[in-house]
């Protein structure tokens, strides 16, 4: 019975695997195919040799690399601040205990139940008064800090971070931020690798707000110069996807470095306790 029970419970999980990583795979296809075969019936399941040519007129539509750059640079700044920033006030809320921290952090989870969009218009008159409009501060101030990341950390730091060993470090004479920097952060580590995935993987595809903000071609992140590969009356498809599956390489290494070392401090973790 235990067999059968292995049997069907791998099976599942293989059935999940193939689900998931068929849509990576459907676009590689695409991205190898004319626009016409990639309308044909039944659909071609397999490589096309049009990847080269497709790539190519991407490459001469638009400048990808200036964008991908450009991408590169805004994401991984919005990421190492959202690390800091977020893991500190994580701890600040899981460990210390100060005037009004209760309601603060409620306020803090309130503004989680706002819509996005509702701060656009704000936050761009706001980046307008600063004269940031079309500059990547624009970009990367304002996404320094999030709601989800403060309250993804505190919830890790209150059941990873044992309070005897914060005690410790106090009588040993660490202040407040050596205690964050030298006693919390590597008990973290796992809780900041998927954070970090998760703000960079956001920056990267975020299209709405740096359309909005951003006014030189020069300075357009991958998504806002990808989207400009759409035509007014007709699209090359296979030209887009091309270019789309050029964005998403990247990102697929990240996830597979990540979860690997998010899963070796997860067992790391699991061996020391």
């Amino acid at each position: 019975m235990n067999r059968w029970k292995s049997v069907v419970v791998h099976a599942g999980l293989l059935a999940g695997l193939l689900l998931s990583i068929f849509p990576f795979y459907w676009l590689a296809v695409m991205a190898t195919r004319t626009t016409s075969e990639i309308y044909s019936f039944p659909p071609r399941l397999w490589f096309g040799g049009e990847l080269g040519a497709n790539i190519s007129r991407v490459m001469a539509s638009i400048d990808f690399w200036g964008a991908f750059f450009n991408t590169l640079f805004v994401a991984s700044a919005v990421t190492v601040l959202v690390l800091f920033f977020d893991s500190l006030a994580g701890v600040t809320f899981a460990k210390f205990r100060f005037p009004g921290s209760r309601w603060l952090f409620i306020v803090l989870l309130a503004t989680m139940m706002a819509p996005s969009q509702l701060s656009l218009v704000p936050s761009f008159v706001i980046m307008a008064e600063f004269g940031w409009v079309g500059s990547f501060k624009a970009l990367i101030i304002p996404g320094m800090v999030n709601a989800f990341g403060i309250f993804w950390i505190r919830q890790y730091a209150q059941q990873s971070i044992p309070d005897e060993l914060l005690d410790a470090g106090r009588i040993d004479g660490c202040g407040f931020f050596r205690l964050y920097w030298n006693v919390s952060l590597p008990i973290l580590r796992p809780a900041l690798s998927f954070l970090g995935a998760f703000t960079f993987i956001g920056v990267w595809n975020d299209y709405l707000w740096p359309l909005i903000v951003l006014t030189d071609s020069s300075k357009f992140t991958l998504q806002v110069a990808l989207a400009s590969l759409n035509g007014i009356y007709q699209t090359d498809y296979s030209m887009v996807i091309a270019g789309t599956l050029m964005a998403v390489i990247p990102l697929i290494v990240l996830f597979l470095f990540v979860s690997r070392q998010f899963i070796s401090d997860i067992a790391a973790g699991a061996v020391k306790n």
